[in-house]
């Protein structure tokens, strides 16, 4: 079996890779069978020289490989047919931006996995960069504050290396006696918190932020069913709300008069109720001055989200009365950060934790007749077809929807 690393070729340019030169190794140690070439890059975060030293062939053309791995979407020109491919298609959503690369994809004979649909027998996603957008979100958010109310000054992460250097400049700063709101319970929120920790910032119960007041900053981690509630009134589990996201209602507006700042990092999908809307920001007792949008879904469940912003330009200002964009600085503007790439920021760390749950999880597939059934699972084309799991994208790749 020949694995290829290709480069990226989506513009703007990401410096990730899913393999960084020290994961290759172990896996080519654990795994002796497998070969693996490694795509040319003048952009990716490890030289092609750090690879090559590691003991791995750099090389230009890497067509007769049998397996692709890369990060972002591949360019239609650039597909290889007959071949299997693993990047983030952005398409099991029906994003349109992206249909013509599905189509490609089967009109190629392209065996496509995307990292999304890499789940367990629980449809449990195994791996993502998720942990890597809640940190530099998170760090981003003190950042947006800090120039906001012109408290510090926090370099971007993007000029850091690691997150060790993030807690570095973190620890320099005094944050006041604000409240932060926290919303996930997943990989994102789990790294926002890493950052939260880092700022020695406690953890509250939502009775205790919703009633008391405090001499120091702290903040409330909320999941699905602690802002959202049945219609009917009814109690159920949280896989309920996944699966029925249209029979709730939103109850986050109970928090708003309590938060200075709000950090996302919850699942948001189809159906599932807004936030908060448009209108219910125009509320007086409305006080978040600072939106974190790690989800980043545009004009959807945070209002104040109207636009996805930039790693160079990562802040904006929404004024709730006008329902329009503003200098964030402006005093009736609500700082806005919705970058909607926010691991590119740590391509290193990054991409040392990505490999490593690819290494765990996808790698033995190959090598064990797929027995947890991971590469079944997460196939969404074969022999020039949708798969039976992803055949709901028919009617997309057909351009009926």
């Amino acid at each position: 079996m020949k694995f290829a690393i290709i480069k990226e070729r989506k513009s703007p340019p990401d410096r990730r890779v899913v393999f960084s030169p020290k994961t290759l190794l172990r896996v080519k140690q654990q795994f002796p069978e497998a070969k693996f070439k490694v795509e040319k890059s003048k952009i990716r975060i490890f030289p092609d020289e750090v690879y090559k030293l590691t003991g791995f062939s750099v090389v230009k053309d890497i067509s007769d490989c049998d397996v692709m791995i890369g990060v972002k979407e591949v360019p239609v020109e650039a597909l290889i047919p007959n071949k299997s491919y693993f990047f983030f298609s952005h398409t099991i959503k029906k994003q349109p931006y992206n249909r013509k690369l599905l189509q490609a994809i089967l009109n190629k004979n392209i065996t496509l996995y995307d990292h999304e649909t890499i789940i367990d027998a629980k449809n449990n996603r195994l791996i993502g960069f998720g942990r890597y957008a809640g940190i530099v979100g998170a760090y981003n958010a003190f950042r947006t504050w800090g120039l906001k109310f012109d408290s510090w000054n926090l370099p971007k992460a993007n000029t850091l290396s690691s997150q060790k250097l993030l807690n570095v400049q973190l620890d320099k700063i005094k944050v006041p006696n604000i409240k932060i709101l926290l919303t996930g319970g997943g990989k994102v929120s789990k790294g926002a918190i890493e950052i939260l920790k880092a700022l020695k910032i406690p953890s509250v119960s939502i009775e205790d932020y919703l009633t008391k007041s405090f001499s120091t900053a702290v903040y409330c981690n909320i999941d699905s069913l602690d802002f959202n509630a049945r219609i009917d009134g009814k109690t159920k589990p949280l896989k309920d709300f996944f699966k029925n996201p249209s029979a709730y209602k939103s109850t986050f507006m109970r928090f708003v008069k309590e938060t200075d700042m709000l950090i996302t990092g919850h699942f948001f999908g189809d159906g599932s109720p807004f936030l908060f809307t448009r209108e219910e920001a125009k509320s007086d007792d409305f006080n978040i001055k600072v939106v974190a949008d790690i989800s980043c879904d545009i004009d959807g469940p945070v209002a104040t989200t109207i636009r996805a912003s930039t790693i160079e330009d990562p802040i904006y200002g929404y004024n709730p009365q006008t329902e329009s964009e503003v200098d964030f600085k402006s005093k009736d503007a609500i700082a806005v950060m919705a970058v909607d790439n926010l691991p590119c920021e740590l391509p290193n760390d990054a991409s040392v934790g990505f490999g490593e749950m690819f290494l765990k999880h996808v790698i033995p597939a190959f090598f064990n007749d797929d027995a947890d059934g991971v590469l079944e699972r997460a196939r969404m084309t074969q022999n020039g077809k949708l798969t039976p799991r992803f055949a709901y994208l028919q009617d997309y790749v057909d351009g009926k929807e």
